[in-house]
Formats: structure tokens, sequence, C-alpha cells
């Protein structure tokens, strides 16, 4: 395509975002994320991508949802780069896998199997898809400073939702649920759809990215006959991100 100063898919100019940025997944999740920052002002909504900036310690920080998915969560960083942002959170739901996952749990992804397409055209398979170290650190900090129930570990990130929860019905059905057992028995901690992604554009941008997660459920504790119960409050995987970005913002400044 060719060089444009308006972006083609969240459709912001030179100016019209922050060097640090939070991604959620639903555009619906934008709104209530910025009230965390000091002054929060909608900038614009496009597609799946909805973007809202305020302010951390007087640094200019933006919250732009990906949508669902690794194709949408890769355009939306890629566009953000072209705009100057460098530091990336993402904060979005996942599935437990690991039978230490609770539902309301925080989980940190210090990497990401890369069971989805998108990273394939950043990166040879045998390249690791993991996070920024200082931001899954300020994560991790962020995570024990609130007194959060949290978990750090890999996390699997796939293109088909319905894969995952239905296997048996899809024509790959062996395959699907071999590889399931395969993340279970490697300790796999939980199951989403755009980290792995989001760590290869990253890479290839020489940005920084994490990801921190609230645990809608854990299908496996389900299986298990153990206590199990939906937990759709994101708020405290939001504060984590928050904090995170914080401790980034300082960091920065004091290097």
């Amino acid at each position: 395509m060719q060089e444009r100063e308006i972006q083609y898919h969240i459709c912001c100019g030179p100016g019209e975002v922050g060097k640090y940025v939070i991604l959620p997944g639903d555009p619906g999740r934008c709104r209530a994320i910025a009230q965390y920052f000091d002054d929060p002002v909608f900038v614009k909504s496009n597609r799946e991508y909805e973007i809202w900036n305020g302010s951390l310690l007087g640094e200019r920080v933006t919250v732009c949802s990906t949508g669902i998915g690794g194709p949408s969560a890769a355009i939306a960083m890629e566009e953000l780069a072209n705009l100057g942002a460098h530091t990336f959170v993402r904060v979005g739901t996942c599935g437990g896998i690991d039978l230490s996952v609770r539902a309301g749990d925080v989980v940190v992804a210090t990497g990401a199997v890369r069971m989805e397409g998108t990273s394939r055209e950043y990166a040879p398979l045998e390249w690791p898809a993991v996070p920024d170290y200082a931001v899954l650190t300020a994560l991790v900090q962020a995570a024990q400073e609130l007194g959060k129930p949290w978990k750090a570990g890999v996390v699997q990130c796939k293109d088909s939702f319905y894969g995952q929860h239905s296997p048996g019905r899809m024509p790959v059905s062996c395959e699907l649920e071999q590889k399931w057992e395969a993340w279970k028995r490697l300790g796999v901690l939980a199951s989403e759809m755009e980290s792995a992604a989001l760590f290869a554009v990253a890479a290839a941008r020489r940005v920084r990215c994490g990801s921190v997660f609230h645990v809608i459920w854990n299908q496996e504790r389900e299986a298990a006959g153990l206590d199990q119960e939906e937990q759709h409050d994101t708020s405290s995987a939001v504060q984590v991100g928050v904090a995170a970005l914080k401790l980034l913002i300082a960091r920065d400044r004091e290097n």
C-alpha cells in the first residue's frame, strides 16, 4: 500500500495516539478502560477499532480495540506503530487450560503457542513468540502490588474459537484433540487468540508488547468436576495493565 498519514483501518493520523497503548479485543471495553486514564477522550471508531486517549503520569496514552483474532490485532499494532506507538499491553480474556487456573484469575503471558496463522507471515515457526521482558516484568510487578490472584506462563493462541470448544465435530478433530492434550501436558495455562500474532508483529516492528488476561472459565476444571463459575468482570486484568503502563512510563523516564 502507498504511504499515508491517515492510517487506513484505524483512521488516525500523526499526533492522534499516544506512545503507550492498551489493546483490548472488544470495542465495548474501550470506554471503561479509558476511565482509568486522566482526562479520557474519545478519538475515532472504525470497523472493530475504537480509540480513546487520556494520560497517565502526564504521558499521553491510548486504548485501541483490535477485534477478535490475530489478523485484526496485527493491523492495529502496525498502524499504531506507524504513528509512533512503541509500547503495547494486550488486556483481554482467556479460558483456562491448566487445572490450577481458576475463573477470575489474572494470567500474564510469558510466551504463546503459535497455533494461528498471522505470526507465520512475520516469522518462521522456529521463532518463539515471547513478550518484551520489560513489559512482562511490569505486568508481574503490577499484579503482585495490586494483590490480584495471578499466574504467569505460556498461553495457547488459535484462530478458531469453535475449533477449541467443539473439536469433535471438526474434520481435523484428531489433530485438534491431540494438540490440546499436548498443551495440557506441557502446563500451558490458558487459551486466547491474539498474543502470538502481537508478539511477532512487535518483534518485527521493534516495539514492546506484553499480555495480561482475565480468566472467564476453565473447561478442564469443569470436566474434572472441580469448582467452576464463569467470571466476566475484567477489571482486575485492566487494573494490572494500567498499573504496568505507569511502571513502564516511570522507568522509561528514569532511563
